[in-house]
């Protein structure tokens, strides 16, 4: 299903333009709205003067009362505002007279509030007329756009609607089609034997289902030649089942029969390459799986197989040691701790490899909420602030107050966060700092942003998130700094501590930012190492 997007509009953007001659209830109402955060272009106390205001002005919303001054009242003021204008109107009255509201319904309005209006009725109506038309909008934009030709018709098969594209094949205007009878504006015939053909939409409308037309068949244009084409009608209804109309969707046909054969076997050979390559790049990535993790995992579970057999020595010999031995339970400890780090380390591999594997296919899970960074942050950092105390090192967190909320993934943000900051906690020397920084960028205040350490983001010209872990005490070769996110790279000679890893952890980190939309990247200088994240405000 496509999403049809609802209104994008701040209630401080959407202007409103006030139609009421009762002097006292406008002025109450522009206060109501004003209340509600929507601005008010003006008042207009006439239908004369509702359309020259709105004409001037070109509000997004009019509130117009029913009973106006002057010889016209509201409805006629609105249709012609809605006719010349296309601005949504929503009716105010205090009159719910069975006739007043017929004739307030044949114009379509985007609401109907009676007196006296409550502010959460009036918030209500604005943001559903509001709505309904940026939805209204969009379709009309689509019909028009798209390349097939639309027609949509009355249940007595009149022309209600005729797109462009429909114009360009049949050789009527919209302003010219409209109200005539169908059968004189698309006219069908059998391609062999000359013979008129009922329109799909008389089908469609008799058995209340969506009908295809047949192969062969010709459109009768306005000047009489004539066009194969290709259509399908579906019955229209409303919210109640009726039906209420047909839409015809048609298009020419001519270049698909003469090419159908062709790109067949074209579209077919193509499959085969793409199959091929596919299963070249399956049987690629199989065989670097099996060679890495093979690898990775040989060593692990040697040193898994080794602690098991000592322990297994130590508690036989458990009758034999004495008081100056090393005591039994300190071993067990010891070796159990082995066997620990280094299962979590399989584990970890495995876990990196999984979602390295589900991002690279687009099944990644991501569940967007909305992140008050300045409150989350923190919290993170908390888990590592007792790990580099232990090592005698110091994690400075400086977040920018009041940013706005970040929309994205909690789940990966975390990921990504924790990984850059346990890298910074593990090749730290003693003594050495560690810093994070957050900060919203926005490029379009200053030419020259100091605060940014480069654009790293396909569109620099917008706002984002500026998340900078660095730590002091190494020094990432310029060399190996673009390969420093490849799986199982290593730098070579950078683990002085022996800390040892997945060697996932970094391409992960990589392949979840962009994942987010986002980029990252790592400079060195003056014996700091600093990853920077840029991350868009919102998916």
């Amino acid at each position: 299903m496509i999403g049809i997007p609802s209104n994008t509009y701040k209630k401080e953007t959407v202007r409103i333009l006030v139609v009421e001659d009762e002097y006292i209830l406008a002025i109450n109402l522009q206060e109501s709205l004003e209340s509600l955060g929507y601005t008010v272009l003006g008042i207009a106390d006439s239908a004369e003067e509702a359309i020259e205001k709105a004409a001037g002005s070109r509000p997004n919303l009019i509130l117009m009362d029913i009973r106006l001054r002057g010889e016209m009242d509201g409805i006629q003021a609105s249709e012609q505002i809605w006719r010349n204008l296309q601005i949504p109107v929503i009716y105010l009255t205090g009159h719910s007279d069975r006739s007043t509201v017929e004739r307030a319904t044949l114009t379509s309005p985007f609401g109907y509030i009676l007196k006296p209006i409550k502010e959460q009725e009036l918030y209500v109506a604005i943001q559903t007329a509001l709505n309904r038309y940026d939805r209204e909008q969009f379709l009309s934009s689509v019909l028009r756009g798209i390349g097939d030709g639309v027609i949509v018709v009355d249940p007595e098969l009149r022309v209600k609607y005729l797109n462009q594209a429909g114009e360009a094949l049949t050789g009527w205007r919209w302003d010219e089609a409209k109200g005539r009878m169908l059968t004189e504006v698309f006219r069908l015939i059998d391609e062999q034997t000359q013979i008129p053909v009922q329109n799909p939409i008389i089908t469609a409308l008799q058995q209340e289902t969506t009908i295809y037309l047949g192969s062969e068949i010709l459109l009768i244009t306005r000047e009489g030649t004539t066009i194969p084409v290709a259509d399908s009608a579906t019955p229209l209804r409303d919210n109640s089942g009726i039906i209420t109309g047909a839409v015809l969707v048609f298009r020419d046909d001519t270049q698909r029969r003469l090419t159908e054969e062709r790109n067949l076997a074209t579209e077919r050979a193509q499959q085969l390459e793409i199959q091929v390559a596919e299963l070249q790049r399956l049987n690629k990535l199989k065989e670097d799986f099996l060679a890495t993790t093979s690898h990775e995992m040989r060593t692990p579970l040697s040193n898994i197989k080794m602690a098991i057999s000592a322990l297994e020595n130590i508690l036989e010999r458990q009758g034999s040691l004495n008081s100056s031995t090393l005591s039994r339970s300190e071993s067990v400890a010891r070796y159990l701790t082995i066997l620990r780090e280094q299962c979590e380390q399989e584990l970890n591999l495995v876990d990196n490899l999984l979602h390295i594997r589900m991002i690279d296919a687009d099944v990644y899970p991501l569940e967007l909420t909305s992140i008050q960074l300045q409150h989350w942050l923190p919290h993170v950092a908390e888990y590592f602030e007792e790990s580099a105390k232990a090592k005698e090192q110091t994690l400075e967190v400086s977040v920018v107050p009041n940013l706005p909320p970040l929309v994205s993934d909690l789940a990966s943000l975390t990921e990504i966060v924790s990984e850059l900051l346990n890298n910074a906690c593990k090749y730290t020397p003693p003594g050495g700092q560690i810093r994070m920084d957050v900060r919203i960028i926005d490029p379009t205040k200053s030419l020259i942003n100091e605060d940014a350490e480069s654009d790293l983001l396909d569109n620099p010209q917008v706002p984002y998130f500026q998340i900078t872990i660095s730590n002091s005490g190494v020094i990432i070769p310029t060399t190996e700094q673009s390969r420093i996110f490849e799986p199982f790279y290593r730098i070579p000679q950078s683990d002085r501590w022996q800390h040892g890893g997945t060697g996932l952890g970094l391409a992960l980190v990589k392949k979840l930012v962009e994942y987010l939309q986002g980029k990252i990247e790592v400079t060195s200088s003056h014996g700091w190492a600093m990853f920077t994240v840029q991350l868009p405000l919102s998916l």
